[in-house]
This record gives C-alpha cells, sequence and structure tokens, in this order.
C-alpha cells in the first residue's frame, strides 16, 4: 500500500535516523582517509587539507539533505522505516569502503564501481536505484576529488592519488554501466543471471575506460591498453562476486525479499512447503495453483509477482495443525460431522492465527503472516453459519461465525483473497465451462465487495475487474474440459 503521509513521529524519528546515519557515513570517511593516508597521521593529513575536509563534509551533508527530500516527495514508505533508511546508508558504507580499498591495493580502474547500483537494484525500485546511484557516485567522486586526487597532495611516499581522468571515468563507468546494470538486474531470475549481467557490463565499462584515460597511454601502448581492459573487468567481476557474496547476508539482516530469497523460499526443499505436501497434500496443490492465480493477477496490475506467488504459498499453512480437518485433506467422511458448528468453526478460522504464528516461528517475512491473517478478513463461514441456523429457534450473530480479520491491507493480500476463494468454489463445479467460471469468480468478488473487505487496501474498481478476468482466464486453464474416454479393456493378444 502506498503512504502518502507520515505522521509528526514517524517525520521526527525518520529526521533522527538520517542524522545518525549521516554521521556515520562521515566516520566511514575519516577511516577511508585513514587507508589512504597509509602510515601517516591522519590527523596532520587532515589539518593539512582542512578546506578540502570542510568541504568534504558539508558536501556530504548537503547530499544527504537531497535523498530525504527525494523520499519525502517519491516514497515516504521509506521514511517510514528506520531499518530501510538504515539499510540504504549501510550499502552505501559498504560500497565507498569497497571502492577504496581497491583503488588502494589493486588499481584505480578496478574498483567495483557496479557494486552499488546492482544491489540497490534488488532493494529499491528503479527509479529510486538510478537516483542513489548518481548520489552514491557523487560521494565518492566528491571523496576523490578532494581529498585523494593528484591536486591534494601529490608528492607523498605511499600515498598514490587519482587523477582527474580517473576521478571521472569513476564517475561516469558508475552512472552508465550502473543504470544499465540496474535495467538488466530486473529480468534476472536467478544468481547464475548475475554472471551473464557482469559480461554485458564489462563492454560500456571497457569502452568507458579506454576512452577516457587515452590520453595517458603512451605512444598507443598495447600493454597499457590491454591493463585498462583488464582492470575494467576486474570492475564487473569484483562487482558481481561482491554483489552475490553480500546480498544473502543483506537479505537476512533486513529481511528482504529479493526475487531470488522468494524462489529459495518457494522451493519443495523450503521447510514448512515440504511439511505441506508431506501432511497436507491437499492443501499444498491448493496452494500451488492459487500461486499460480496470484502471480498471474500480480504481473496483471502492475504487482510484484514473484511476492504474490511466495505469499500464496504460505497462506494457508496454518492448515498444518489440523490438516485433517479442511475438506480438501479428507478422504470421503466429513470430520465435522461428529462436531457442533461453533466448534467447527473455531477449528476452521483459527488457520489464519496459527499460520500467522508458524510463520514467524520459522522466521519468514512478517509480509506472509500479514497475507495468512488478512486472506479471509472478516468473512462468515458461510457453511456453519447455514447449519447452526438450522439447528437453532432464533437468529444468530454472524460475527461469531465469521473470520476475525483484519481485512486486507495491500493489493497483493486482495488478489490472494480472490484467488483463494475461486480456487476453492471452481473445485466444487461439475461443469467448468468458461461462463459458469466467469459467473462464480464474478459473484465472489461482488460478495467481498459489498461485506466491505477491499476498504483497507487501495485497490481499484478497475483493478479488481483485471483481477477478475485473470482469474477466470487462469482457472478456465487450470480446470479445463476433456474428452470422455471410451470404456473399452485391452488384453494383450496371446
Amino acid at each position: 500500500m502506498t503512504l502518502t503521509k507520515l505522521s509528526n513521529k514517524e517525520i521526527a524519528l525518520s529526521i533522527l535516523t538520517f542524522a545518525l546515519c549521516h554521521i556515520m557515513l562521515l566516520v566511514i570517511m575519516f577511516i577511508m582517509m585513514l587507508i589512504n593516508v597509509d602510515g601517516r597521521n591522519v590527523f596532520e593529513f587532515i589539518n593539512l587539507n582542512s578546506n578540502s575536509v570542510i568541504t568534504v563534509a558539508v558536501a556530504s551533508s548537503v547530499l544527504s539533505v537531497v535523498i530525504y527530500i527525494f523520499f519525502f516527495t517519491e516514497n515516504k514508505a521509506v521514511l517510514a522505516r528506520c531499518g530501510k533508511i538504515v539499510e540504504i546508508y549501510f550499502i552505501i558504507y559498504v560500497s565507498l569502503l569497497l571502492i577504496d580499498i581497491i583503488t588502494k591495493y589493486v588499481s584505480p580502474t578496478a574498483r567495483p564501481l557496479l557494486f552499488f547500483p546492482l544491489i540497490s537494484a534488488m532493494f529499491l525500485k528503479r527509479r529510486e536505484a538510478i537516483f542513489m546511484t548518481i548520489v552514491n557516485g557523487l560521494f565518492m567522486f566528491i571523496f576523490n576529488r578532494f581529498l585523494y586526487s593528484e591536486n591534494v597532495i601529490p608528492n607523498v611516499d605511499d600515498f598514490i592519488p587519482l587523477t582527474n581522468i580517473e576521478s571521472f571515468s569513476g564517475l561516469l563507468s558508475m552512472f552508465c554501466g550502473g543504470v544499465l546494470g540496474i535495467f538488466l538486474l530486473k529480468g534476472i531470475k536467478s544468481r547464475l543471471g548475475c554472471v551473464v549481467v557482469a559480461l554485458v557490463l564489462f563492454v560500456p565499462t571497457a569502452i568507458i575506460n579506454v576512452v577516457m584515460q587515452l590520453s595517458f597511454i603512451v605512444n598507443d601502448n598495447l600493454l597499457q591498453l590491454l591493463d585498462v581492459v583488464l582492470y575494467s573487468m576486474l570492475d564487473c567481476v569484483f562487482s558481481v562476486l561482491l554483489f552475490l557474496f553480500i546480498l544473502p547476508i543483506l537479505e537476512v539482516m533486513f529481511s528482504e525479499l529479493t526475487p531470488f530469497r522468494l524462489r529459495e523460499l518457494t522451493s519443495d526443499n523450503a521447510k514448512l512447503i515440504k511439511k505441506l505436501k508431506q501432511q497436507a497434500l491437499g492443501t499444498y496443490n491448493h496452494c500451488v495453483v492459487v500461486a499460480q492465480l496470484a502471480e498471474a493477477c500480480a504481473s496483471a496490475i502492475d504487482e510484484d509477482p514473484e511476492l504474490a506467488r511466495a505469499a500464496a504459498f504460505y497462506h494457508d499453512v496454518g492448515k498444518l495443525k489440523n490438516p485433517e480437518m479442511f475438506a480438501e485433506n479428507q478422504s470421503e467422511y466429513d470430520l465435522h460431522k461428529e462436531l457442533t458448528p461453533e466448534l467447527s468453526v473455531d477449528i476452521i478460522r483459527s488457520h489464519a492465527r496459527e499460520g500467522a504464528k508458524l510463520i514467524k516461528k520459522y522466521h519468514l517475512p512478517e509480509f506472509f503472516a500479514d497475507i495468512a491473517v488478512q486472506h479471509h478478513g472478516t468473512l462468515p463461514i458461510k457453511y456453519f453459519y447455514a447449519k447452526a441456523l438450522k439447528m437453532s429457534d432464533g437468529e444468530l450473530n454472524v460475527a461469531n461465525y465469521s473470520y476475525s480479520g483484519p481485512t486486507p491491507t495491500t493489493k497483493i493480500a486482495a488478489i490472494i483473497m480472490i484467488a483463494d476463494a475461486s480456487e476453492a468454489a471452481a473445485r466444487s463445479l461439475s461443469v467448468r465451462t468458461p461462463e459458469k467460471v466467469a459467473s462464480l469468480v464474478s459473484s465472489i468478488v461482488e460478495e467481498r465487495m459489498n461485506l466491505e473487505q477491499f476498504i483497507d487496501c487501495n485497490i481499484t474498481l478497475r483493478e479488481l475487474n483485471i483481477v477478475t478476468q485473470t482469474v477466470v482466464s487462469q482457472l478456465t486453464g487450470v480446470y479445463h474440459s476433456r474428452v470422455k474416454y471410451p470404456k473399452l479393456v485391452l488384453s494383450k493378444k496371446k
């Protein structure tokens, strides 16, 4: 759900977090000075270059303010989560330190400039990732030009300053290669695909470095030219290797849901998925179809299809507590025949809460737990409500026979609510023609609208119509009609 307004408390907390993160950024820059100056007294270095140090501090402060203003106007949800702010700055810290270490001990041309764009593309939206790549490039450029360039202290032992050309080529490589990498990475669905991205990014990176450093290649020296090309290759290799190494750490540290992690969570080796297959096969098969529906619907309305698919896999894991009490896992005998409607309702609706507990117990994303408790909203459990009405003389409070909610708060939760009910209802149809399925799904969506199940999420009528059409199309494909086989018994000829 898009956040349009921050409370005064959230604004104050986000500003404080930004201030603390910026102070830490200055500490990181001090560490970078320690690395660059090497054996010399860093305080002597600061004293000799006090104007440059002040320039770097002021310029970096201005950039931090720009970052805050950008997210305040473009995506307030980032500012509402202090952990997200810390995560963004943490990636900046790691990127700047890695760049500085490689610059010092390998070569300025081999700096892993593409690491930051690649890692930010995983955790931010495309426009935000491009913006932060530009800002990070400016952080690096400011530090290099004012504290690590040939103009600051040109003749100091154990200090190899960057040339003006290397500073500018680094900025250009990070921007051009980074933006290309961000666009390419959005289509990558496996970690191995990142290696392909590295090969593609090598081309623009090598061209930029060769063109920018041609003036340093004396008499068209081929060895020097080869050095630039090889170091450009190292830039891409270092960037992707660091990306692959650090990404899983950040996924755990900040509970990020990258496409890679989502696919791992929905593999047959995931603990809860394996349990579903072993203990509640009917529920597992139901979740597989719902995941397929949710993925298609999310893609149709420009939501995250990978996230929708993964959340759908876990929406019914609460049924693991009493799998035999749910229709899809039962044989011919219905255990609810022995129970009162009230007890049956308690068992059925408890799967939403139990699902959230299981998800938290296994340290799975909070988003999955939200889906588990929201995918039935506050809907009545009609079968047992009707059964109770038959056994009662007077009116009954429908709330006592309903799920406890809350109603969906995101579009993906609304999608899974519709997909879950539609898949279950479609199984009960004796004739699954497109017309029958369309009528069924439309009635399900209309009922949920009448019962105000979508008032807490910003899904529009147009999007609900698209979701309805997509579910109908998918279900028609899943439960398509088949030709009746003739009743013939054949035996092998003697």
